[in-house]
């Protein structure tokens, strides 16, 4: 594939919407201020198309155009390492393997009430028609609910033997997304309960790539459906089984 450019009005015009808030009250200063620093970030004839003063801030949206292109076929890209698996396969990998359930905890951590995805990962109806991981019948799932301390995981996974920790965030203010993920994997470190389980974490803020950074096994994004969680977890647990000691 060529380079490409972002498109708008027509084909690699470079058009593209940009929003941010500035520290100042609205205003023409504050307008002139937003189009100085789009030209300074390198968009051609940048335009605030809205402007929303919020006490002493002020939100943009602005339109411009950028001379930038990029060609995909020369990222690197992480591909997917695990089969996408039909329920009833992950259910016999995961009985073939353990001979027993494979038990998982799921939870929000921290200053986090957003409990729509995870309910949408681990209840029964899942979403889109993915049903969750309650519909294996080989997973025992633990769904906590939200602003579940670290403690709290580490408590259950000691006294239900867990094999797999799921951590669901969404509040992204200040890295909160992140630091709570931080305190899980510590927490669990200082229990010597880390290399016992499978660590997950998901949040539309995260990227796979997000994982070694993390200290956890896997991340999952935006868009992530139950049916690759459970996936990966058969998946994971398998190779964990067949891995030389």
């Amino acid at each position: 594939m060529a380079e490409i450019r972002p498109y708008g009005d027509w084909t690699d015009d470079g058009k593209v919407q940009l929003s941010f808030t500035l520290p100042m009250p609205e205003g023409e200063r504050a307008r002139h201020a937003a189009l100085a620093l789009a030209i300074k970030m390198g968009f051609e004839r940048p335009m605030v198309v809205h402007m929303k003063g919020m006490g002493e801030y002020t939100f943009f949206v602005l339109y411009g155009a950028t001379q930038h292109s990029v060609d995909p076929d020369a990222l690197e890209v992480r591909e997917r390492d695990f089969p996408l698996l039909p329920p009833e396969q992950v259910n016999l990998l995961i009985r073939e393997t353990l001979k027993r359930q494979l038990v998982v905890v799921g939870a929000c951590t921290g200053s986090d009430a957003h409990t729509v995805g995870l309910d949408a990962i681990l209840s029964m109806k899942g979403y889109a028609g993915d049903k969750g991981l309650e519909y294996y019948h080989e997973l025992r799932v633990l769904n906590l609910g939200s602003q579940v301390t670290p403690e709290e995981i580490v408590d259950v996974v000691r006294a239900e033997s867990v094999d797999a920790v799921l951590v669901s965030q969404v509040v992204t203010q200040r890295d909160a997304h992140i630091h709570h993920l931080e305190e899980v994997r510590d927490a669990l470190q200082s229990a010597g309960l880390r290399e016992r389980v499978i660590l997950v974490g998901g949040g539309p803020r995260f990227t796979p790539e997000q994982a070694a950074d993390l200290g956890y096994d896997r991340v999952f994004g935006r868009g992530t459906k139950p049916s690759e969680v459970a996936s990966y977890l058969a998946w994971r647990v398998s190779q964990r089984t067949t891995q030389p000691a």
